[in-house]
C-alpha cells in the first residue's frame, strides 16, 4: 500500500507540474529599461517573445544601447526564472514525497 500511495502522489505531482508549465508558458512578463527605450516580453518559462527598441534610442552611443539592451535581457531572464522557481516551489510544497524533498 505504501508504494502504491507513493506512486499516486508522484503521478499527481507530475500532472500538477505539467499544468504549472502550461500556465508559465502563457504568463507574459514585460520588462522596460532605459526609460522605456528598450522593452522585452518574456514568458514564465524564460522564452523571449518580443523585443522593441525606440528608434530614437538607436541614435545614441552604441555602447549605451548595448548596455541597456543587455540590462533588459538580464532583467527579463531573471524575472522569468524567479516566476518559474516560485511556481515550482509552490507545487513541491503542496506535495511531499518522502525521500525526494
Amino acid at each position: 500500500a505504501g508504494v502504491g500511495k507513493l506512486l499516486k502522489q508522484a503521478q499527481k505531482m507530475q500532472r500538477k507540474m505539467e499544468e504549472v508549465q502550461e500556465e508559465l508558458s502563457q504568463k507574459e512578463i514585460d520588462v522596460s529599461c532605459g526609460g522605456g527605450a528598450v522593452n522585452i516580453k518574456v514568458n514564465g518559462q524564460g522564452e523571449f517573445l518580443a523585443v522593441s527598441i525606440d528608434p530614437e534610442f538607436l541614435q545614441e552611443d552604441a555602447e549605451l544601447v548595448e548596455e541597456t539592451l543587455l540590462e533588459a535581457i538580464r532583467d527579463a531572464a531573471g524575472q522569468a526564472k524567479q516566476v518559474g522557481d516560485d511556481a515550482m516551489q509552490a507545487v513541491q510544497a503542496g506535495m511531499s514525497l518522502p525521500g525526494f524533498m
